[in-house]
């Protein structure tokens, strides 16, 4: 039985356009960032001194967190994204397999391992980044919003395996209105545009469908939305874990 767990743990989700990568920007010591490039090398959209590894297979990742690990050379470890590792990971392994069956257990064990092991037993904060799929529950007659996977892992969603997941949204000035803490700043560009990209931290009415979630009392209501800004969410994540 392990008793390892990373509270340093979060899942940025969100659609394409949203800010997810630009998110990372002001992450805290560049040059100290493990980032696993699942996206086929594509290019983030600032400059950056990471430490960038292009993953060409999804279990370089596993490695990578295995070099990580009590590695002075490293603070913060990005997945960028986790929607692309599964995908590759589905067009390398389990469509060429003979046996589908084994091969989408493969599928469920290598993500299981990668956050049951590599993740809980890592001493580094941890950003995986997801895109997400909404879709209408006729049931319900609800929009479901989460980052889609495959398998037997769908029943519970990967959302399920973490304890902060944040989502990035565009959002109007008008609709931000009424939400003012210190993790929300607007700047004249914003005015100019009339919004903002921001992390949304917890539901409102109109994201019920949504997989978002905190530890109790990380976020209060009026900072349901905050700056997309990566490293500002670590640092709440420290002081709340100190």
């Amino acid at each position: 039985m392990s008793q390892n767990f990373n509270d340093q743990l979060v899942l940025i989700a969100g659609e394409s356009g949203t800010g997810k990568s630009a998110s990372l920007i002001d992450l805290p010591n560049h040059e100290r960032v493990m980032y696993l490039n699942c996206e086929s090398g594509k290019k983030l959209p600032f400059k950056n001194k990471f430490k960038t590894f292009v993953i060409t297979d999804p279990y370089q990742v596993h490695e990578a967190f295995d070099h990580a690990l009590n590695s002075p050379d490293f603070d913060i470890i990005v997945v960028d994204t986790l929607t692309f590792l599964m995908d590759m990971f589905e067009t390398q392994y389990v469509l060429p397999s003979t046996n589908g069956m084994q091969a989408w257990g493969q599928y469920g064990q290598f993500f299981k391992v990668l956050m049951q092991e590599k993740v809980a037993a890592s001493d580094k904060s941890v950003i995986i980044l997801g895109h997400t799929r909404s879709e209408l529950d006729e049931k319900a007659m609800e929009m479901k919003t989460a980052v889609p996977v495959k398998g037997a892992l769908k029943n519970n969603g990967i959302e399920a395996y973490f304890s902060t997941v944040v989502a990035t949204k565009k959002v109007s000035l008008k609709d931000l209105e009424g939400y003012s803490s210190g993790l929300l700043t607007l700047t004249e560009q914003d005015h100019l545009l009339g919004f903002k990209h921001v992390f949304q931290t917890g539901l409102t009415k109109a994201t019920i469908g949504e997989r978002l979630r905190s530890p109790m009392g990380m976020f209060t209501t009026a900072e349901t939305f905050m700056n997309n800004d990566a490293g500002l969410l670590l640092k709440r994540l420290n002081e709340y874990y100190a």
